[in-house]
């Protein structure tokens, strides 16, 4: 039984992925070449091909900068009031909808430029909540 288990298991994760696997690494190695990759350890390599799972908010409201606001205005107080109360995947939701991805990309949230602009038009109200996912600037009406 424990030889049946053995080679079912080799089976199912090394030989039935095998042709996919050299298919998908050959198509990725013609775009990043290996040798490029070996300076990373296997969870540093992780983090810049996903970026960050965790994420500092209060950092991330640092690191924000304004257009049209300034950050003691009541609009933005009330963002980052409701903001902070959301529950975690609230919080990852908006990073999407912000940046187009639930991480934080690898050289973290210190680099990681996000502007809060007032797209100053004459009836707020009429406005919905929009972003720039290229650019992480969202547009957030008074």
């Amino acid at each position: 039984r424990k030889e049946f288990v053995d080679l079912y298991v080799n089976y199912v994760l090394n030989e039935l992925i095998r042709k996919p696997f050299e298919d998908f690494m050959q198509g990725f190695l013609r775009g990043c070449p290996g040798r490029k990759w070996k300076m990373f350890l296997p969870a540093e390599l992780q983090t810049v091909l996903q970026g960050h799972t965790k994420c500092d908010w209060h950092l991330l409201e640092k690191s924000v900068t304004y257009g049209q606001y300034k950050s003691l205005d009541k609009t933005i107080r009330n963002f980052w009031t409701v903001f902070h109360k959301l529950p975690e995947e609230k919080k990852k939701m908006f990073l999407v909808f912000l940046s187009g991805s639930d991480r934080i990309p690898a050289y973290g949230l210190e680099h990681f430029n996000f502007r809060i602009v007032d797209p100053q038009v004459e009836n707020p109200d009429e406005l919905h909540l929009a972003a720039n996912t290229c650019h992480h600037i969202l547009f957030l009406p008074r």
